[in-house]
Parts: structure tokens; C-alpha cells; sequence
């Protein structure tokens, strides 16, 4: 079974009210500079399996990955989830689809 995606307006919709959800970025450092979703954790992709602690595993978070377009963090999501992480979803189109559908303040690239 393959991670799940999570549209952008549904996300939206999960932070609206209030759920706990940590969004984490997979992005390299220079595009988290440009544009990043507010409270979210930078873990680029290759830091990843060395930095498994810091990912909410027990389950008490819904945990949201995202890149530039979705590929990386669908990567990612897979990743976890073959490790047991169980509420993993990768952001559908990434932070450009986020700036499109959501908050056209985040800067596009």
C-alpha cells in the first residue's frame, strides 16, 4: 500500500480547524527561503533517515510532507511509510499548488 496524497484545500481545511497536523518541508534550504508553509519543519529529502526523530510516529499528528510540485514528498511518504509511519500524506502538487489553490502570498519559483 502506497502513502496517500492530501490536496491542498484539504489541508487548508484540517489547519482551519484546528487539527494537529506537522507539515514538514523537503525541500533544500534556498527554497525553503523563498517559500515555506507557516510552522512547518525543514528536513530536506537526503536528511531524512538521519533525522527520523524528530517525525511524529505515535500517530498523534497527521504528518504533511511537501516540495516544489509533490514528487519528493511522495518519496518521502513512501519512505516513512515502508518504515510503519502511519498518518503520512504528501502535499498533491506541492507548496506551487498550495500558492495556487490556497494563499496566493506564498511565493511561486
Amino acid at each position: 500500500m502506497s502513502p496517500a496524497e492530501i490536496s491542498p484545500r484539504e489541508l487548508a481545511r484540517h489547519l482551519e480547524n484546528g487539527r494537529p497536523v506537522q507539515m514538514i518541508d523537503v525541500r533544500q534550504p534556498w527554497e525553503h527561503e523563498v517559500a515555506r508553509l507557516a510552522g512547518s519543519l525543514l528536513i530536506p529529502l537526503n536528511d531524512l533517515p538521519q533525522r527520523l526523530q524528530e517525525i511524529p510516529g505515535d500517530g498523534s499528528s497527521l504528518v504533511v510532507l511537501y516540495c516544489h510540485h509533490g514528487v519528493r514528498s511522495l518519496s518521502a511518504a513512501t519512505y516513512l511509510h515502508r518504515l510503519g509511519y502511519i498518518h503520512v500524506l504528501s502535499l498533491a502538487g506541492g507548496i506551487d499548488s498550495w500558492s495556487c489553490e490556497v494563499d496566493p502570498d506564498v511565493a511561486r519559483y
